[in-house]
């Protein structure tokens, strides 16, 4: 395992520009950390399973509501090549809700091919004065394919409190040690709420 540090906050963009060192010249994964993603098989194998077929870089969407566009990158989408896979017009880091391409919001996984660092060294900050990853795949997707991978599963954002107090609820349900216990609990609760 190896890991760096940021040392400010200075964009999506330059972390990941900050792992160049260790990630050479191969693909590369990027598994955000404040977003839990659950389906049957792993996005993480959806990912490279599809690099495999595409040898490009490919970043996961999900549909948003369309009021919640502003709060992600989004996408242009373009052809769809396959069910879950589309070519992508554009990026764009989080646009006016009536100027955002569609309701495709980027997630926090991304499969990127090492020329990605080369556009992150010379990359302006953006939105917020940061480096945006965004921005940069933006660049990359005019000198080669960058696809957006579909992702149908359940995503369990913990990057605030009540997506965190969720996602403990939902992963506590599924655990075998916690779930007979934790479902006791909160049915109880819920008549004690129904009483006030």
């Amino acid at each position: 395992m190896y890991y760096t540090r940021q040392p400010h906050p200075a964009g999506l963009g330059d972390a990941i520009y900050r792992a160049r060192s260790f990630v050479g010249e191969e693909p590369f994964i990027v598994m955000l950390g404040d977003d839990l993603m659950n389906d049957k098989v792993t996005l993480t194998k959806q990912l490279i399973d599809e690099y495999d077929k595409t040898h490009a870089s490919t970043i996961v969407v999900m549909k948003v509501p369309h009021k919640e566009a502003s709060k992600y990158g989004v996408i242009d989408p373009g052809d769809m090549l396959d069910k879950d896979l589309y070519n992508v017009k554009k990026f764009v880091e989080k646009p006016a809700v009536d100027k955002a391409p569609s309701d495709f919001a980027i997630i926090g996984r991304y499969l990127l091919t090492p020329e990605i660092f080369d556009i992150l060294e010379k990359q302006k900050p953006g939105r917020g004065g940061e480096i945006q990853l965004t921005d940069a795949i933006d660049t990359l997707n005019q000198t080669q394919r960058v696809f957006a991978h579909v992702f149908k599963g359940q995503r369990f954002d913990v990057g605030n409190k009540e997506g965190y107090l969720e996602t403990s609820i939902q992963y506590g349900l599924r655990h075998p040690e916690t779930h007979d216990a934790l479902r006791k609990y909160i049915i109880e609760l819920a008549h004690e709420l129904e009483k006030k």
